[in-house]
């Protein structure tokens, strides 16, 4: 679920404090929150930190809730976010990190790496207050195990998690851009049913314009999703092998992005 921002949120996050604030902001706006559930959220920013937009992962139950990898950064692969900020509470009020609440920050540090974006904190939260996982140096410490500790079974399925994340983005996008073109092509339908159509004419040159206008757009939609697809993921520097596959461009056609 994104949640919607206003002017007001759209900041620069300089530290938890901010992210706390922001937060606070929109559980009070838009009662997002239950205190006898267990949320995920993760906020994305761009290379300066200014906020591109706050999702609501995952709800859960009493005691947690189920975070996936793929589920996290679909929306940052989409929106082009460079860093993210984890962030969830407890039902108990209780601030502590539990074990579980460390093994999903240091599984997601490691995805984050591969994808090139960065994990820069994990807030848990209250009503009142909230914990930093950067501010007591448990960040850190999460980041220098993922990195000297390696496991060669979660690297490869970390991988495999990449590429499905890249292809839900890809269809994301996709579908995105027919809905525009649907858009496009039923305004030019209209649009030139109108003009064709006289007196009983009308409703023929209607439907036969939209239907022509819902072809071309769909068409140049998908087309162009394509592209911007493929751009995205060449900036990432993922295979040009996975870039092909997933966008349906010729090796020349991306060399040339």
């Amino acid at each position: 679920m994104n949640i919607k921002l206003t002017k007001k949120d759209k900041v620069k996050v300089l530290n938890s404090d901010d992210v706390f604030g922001i937060m606070q902001r929109i559980l009070l706006r838009e009662n997002k929150i239950d205190r006898d559930e267990e949320h995920f959220w993760l906020i994305g920013l761009n290379v300066a930190n200014k906020l591109l937009f706050i999702e609501l992962v995952s709800i859960g139950g009493t005691k947690s809730s189920t975070i996936e990898p793929m589920t996290v950064f679909r929306l940052s692969v989409m929106k082009n976010a460079a860093k993210v900020v984890l962030v969830h509470n407890h039902p108990s009020e209780e601030l502590k990190p539990s074990i579980e609440d460390k093994k999903v920050t240091d599984r997601l540090i490691q995805v984050g790496r591969i994808l090139g974006i960065e994990v820069i904190d994990h807030l848990i939260i209250s009503t009142t207050s909230y914990l930093s996982f950067t501010d007591i140096g448990l960040l850190k410490e999460l980041m220098d195990h993922s990195e000297w500790i390696p496991n060669f079974e979660l690297e490869e399925k970390i991988l495999k998690e990449q590429l499905e994340i890249r292809k839900l983005a890809v269809k994301e996008a996709r579908e995105q851009g027919e809905k525009k073109g649907e858009r496009r092509g039923e305004k030019r339908g209209v649009k030139k049913g109108l003009m064709i159509g006289v007196e009983k004419g009308v409703r023929i040159g209607e439907m036969k314009g939209v239907k022509i206008g819902v072809e071309l757009g769909e068409k140049q939609g998908r087309e162009k999703e394509k592209y911007e697809m493929a751009k995205a993921l060449k900036r990432k520097g993922v295979d040009l092998a996975i870039i092909m596959e997933t966008s349906g461009l010729s090796k020349e056609e991306i060399e040339k992005l």
